[in-house]
């Protein structure tokens, strides 16, 4: 992807008519998740990306959308879905546009060099900046490994094009950590149950603690070997894991499953009169 001109994936899409293609978007499209056709959704963080590194890497905000553009084809390479053909041919008039100018303001010779560059910048500078602050914003943080997921998934796909085949173990080490963080800050509807949302004043609730107290019972089960690797090495799997493990459930909506149930535990528990003592010894759930 040295030399990423815009012929390239020019031949993977049939141009529209002028009028077609104005009939939805404008020429900004790209610059709102929200008109992202819904049958490309999962390019919208890539393109969101793209717009927020723009003003500081241009070359990167430009592989960015190149490779959303080369996603957005193999998802729908026909372009069938509603607004897809649209969409694609707007994105590629702005890949020809910025190719020239993002590839003059390029500070490395390949682009594979510019990217990775990048990465470990904004990991040193600021993931790890903003992990490590005293008062580190959890949104921020969730945001900032979101950024990083997508920044090393384009560089993987920079690098198998121009057919770079080590990758420096820093990097390696450091998209690792992503990995790792980005789950512990997934979004959540009402309740941060990840460790990282335990300091969070909804979490702080004693019927709230002991709901997920309940939930964090788990003595007597058997667990499956891989679970139960994992389960003693950190010690943070509770009945619904258990239940994910033994009939494979989806993990998001065990997730959902969890914040469900332990709002009921807790609505339940805050209408007891008189309240048990001690409260964290909320009724054990026992129905299994």
């Amino acid at each position: 992807m040295s030399n990423l001109e815009p012929a390239a994936p020019q031949t993977l899409v049939r141009r529209p008519s002028r009028s077609a293609a104005m009939t939805t978007f404008s020429t900004e499209v790209f610059d709102d998740d929200v008109v992202v056709p819904s049958s490309l959704a999962s390019i919208a963080p890539i393109l969101r990306v793209a717009n927020e590194i723009e003003s500081e890497r241009p070359r990167v905000a430009y592989l960015c959308r190149f490779y959303a553009f080369e996603k957005a084809h193999r998802l729908d390479q026909s372009s069938s879905g509603r607004g897809v053909r649209q969409f694609k041919t707007l994105l590629l008039q702005r890949l020809e546009r910025d190719n020239a100018t993002s590839l003059a303001s390029r500070v490395k010779k390949t682009d594979a060099r510019e990217i990775q560059a990048y990465y470990q910048q904004y990991y040193e500078h600021y993931v790890r900046a903003l992990d490590q602050g005293e008062q580190a914003d959890r949104a921020q943080l969730g945001k900032a490994y979101q950024t990083a997921g997508v920044l090393f998934e384009v560089l993987c796909a920079v690098n198998k094009t121009e057919k770079v085949e080590e990758v420096a173990p820093e990097i390696i080490a450091a998209a690792r950590d992503v990995q790792e963080k980005t789950e512990i800050y997934a979004p959540f509807n009402i309740l941060p149950l990840d460790s990282a949302g335990a300091s969070q004043q909804i979490m702080q609730l004693e019927e709230i603690k002991a709901a997920v107290s309940a939930l964090w019972n788990t003595r007597g089960l058997n667990w499956p070997s891989t679970f139960e690797q994992h389960r003693q090495r950190s010690g943070d799997l509770d009945l619904l894991d258990w239940l994910r493990a033994m009939f494979g459930f989806q993990k998001d909506n065990v997730r959902n499953q969890r914040e469900h149930l332990i709002l009921l535990l807790a609505n339940s528990h805050i209408r007891l009169n008189p309240k048990p003592e001690p409260l964290n010894k909320a009724p054990t759930l026992s129905f299994i």
